[in-house]
């Protein structure tokens, strides 16, 4: 593994103590499976109990269940970008993207998206395991009846596919909103249709300017909105409200969900789950709603390797910094509850894997990521009454408030 060359590619600065440890063993196993050097999920996870493992052998492994129960579709969609060349790959002629779009359906009738292909599992993670997970969306299932729904567009971890944020992104299409998962071509293996797979062409760190990705990244999202909002909709029958979107990102996703949210004014809220920033902000700052979800990061306060205190200052909307102490840089993804329920790659030591979840078990981690998501989103683009980004909840006590600012005024 110390020849990976992704490595870096999601690594956050080091940091003293738990928190130095925490990143590096993300970066080794977010990177592993990203190079696609060992197996994904032939051994078993240090944390899973006997009963877990039971349940792996016996079944197939599920995203979790949507705390909503409303039929979900999914509808799977090539965009290429005509006023842009691929920035990684000038050869490969215009920007060309994958995205999944989930949305509230009719009926839950029907074939279940896959998760991955096994191919695409393969080219990610060094088997097909990954193909076996079942979801809870219907392929091209027609959306429900209803006005224009609100939107939300999601970015994943640098070398990750959309595929990863497929529990969040249900949750949400549950509960009434229509989400949009963008691979981001030439930054992961990305599956084209007719089983044409594109490698990642950046992942050496010397290959990739973090902030360039961050900059590109926000271009994907903004024309992904161009199409998803356009008068003629991708998804037949799909209306989305163009007052309601907003952006999220784990990672250097997150990061690029910010960036995208002060550059273009259809967005009206953004949410972070733990990637560091690169880029400096807008003049004037990111006006809009911000969520800052991270993992262990109140050690790092006011410190060198610290890049959310210097970001809170340029963002002068509402704001909220929360932090998952017992977290690591993975549990606001799928790849904590599937550690859990079909076990870790291969090859990564017991400790990494501890610093890379953290200590918090994989179904805690989803509940809280997908209940903080869904209040944050409910609250900016719905105005949702709900008191669970107010303060420190009972319900989640694994959530601490680190800062948080009403419009630019510190609350008291």
């Amino acid at each position: 593994m110390s020849k990976n060359p992704a490595r870096r590619s999601v690594q956050r600065p080091a940091r003293n103590g738990r928190g130095r440890r925490s990143a590096v063993a993300a970066a080794a196993l977010l990177g592993a499976l990203a190079a696609a050097q060992i197996p994904a999920v032939a051994a078993a996870a240090p944390a899973a109990t006997g009963a877990q493992a039971a349940r792996a052998g016996a079944a197939a492994p599920e995203v979790p269940a949507p705390t909503v129960r409303q039929a979900i579709g999914e509808k799977t969609l090539r965009l290429v970008d005509e006023a842009r060349t691929d920035p990684w790959k000038p050869s490969a002629g215009k920007r060309e993207l994958m995205v999944s779009v989930w949305y509230p359906a009719r009926s839950g009738r029907g074939s279940t998206a896959p998760y991955v292909s096994p191919a695409l599992s393969e080219a990610l993670y060094g088997n097909a395991k990954l193909s076996t997970v079942r979801t809870h969306a219907v392929v091209d299932a027609a959306p429900a009846a209803g006005g224009a729904r609100p939107l939300v567009v999601l970015s994943p971890g640098f070398g990750q596919s959309r595929a990863s944020l497929t529990s969040v992104a249900e949750e949400l299409a549950s509960r009434g909103f229509v989400v949009a998962g963008v691979d981001h071509t030439y930054e992961a293996a990305v599956e084209f249709p007719g089983g044409r797979i594109e490698q990642c062409a950046v992942c050496g760190p010397e290959q990739r300017d973090n902030a360039a990705v961050v900059r590109n990244r926000a271009k994907d999202l903004r024309f992904v909105l161009d199409r998803l909002t356009a008068n003629s909709p991708a998804v037949p029958g799909l209306r989305i409200d163009r007052a309601r979107i907003g952006v999220a990102g784990h990672s250097i996703g997150g990061a690029s969900a910010v960036e995208a949210a002060g550059q273009d004014a259809r967005v009206a809220a953004a949410a972070n789950m733990d990637g560091d920033f690169f880029t400096e902000p807008p003049a004037g700052g990111v006006k809009k709603p911000v969520l800052l979800l991270g993992a262990a990061r109140a050690g790092d306060l006011g410190g060198p390797m610290d890049t959310w205190s210097p970001a809170w200052k340029g963002l002068t909307g509402w704001k909220r910094w929360l932090d998952v102490g017992k977290g690591g840089h993975m549990t606001f993804t799928d790849m904590h509850w599937l550690a859990d329920q079909v076990g870790l790659p291969e090859g990564v030591p017991p400790e990494d894997a501890t610093g890379a979840f953290g200590t918090l078990p994989g179904d805690r981690a989803n509940a809280l990521t997908r209940a903080y998501l869904v209040a944050f989103f409910d609250r900016q683009l719905r105005d949702a009454p709900g008191k669970l980004l107010d303060g420190p909840s009972a319900e989640f006590p694994e959530v601490a408030f680190l800062k948080q600012e009403e419009g630019g005024v510190p609350a008291e």
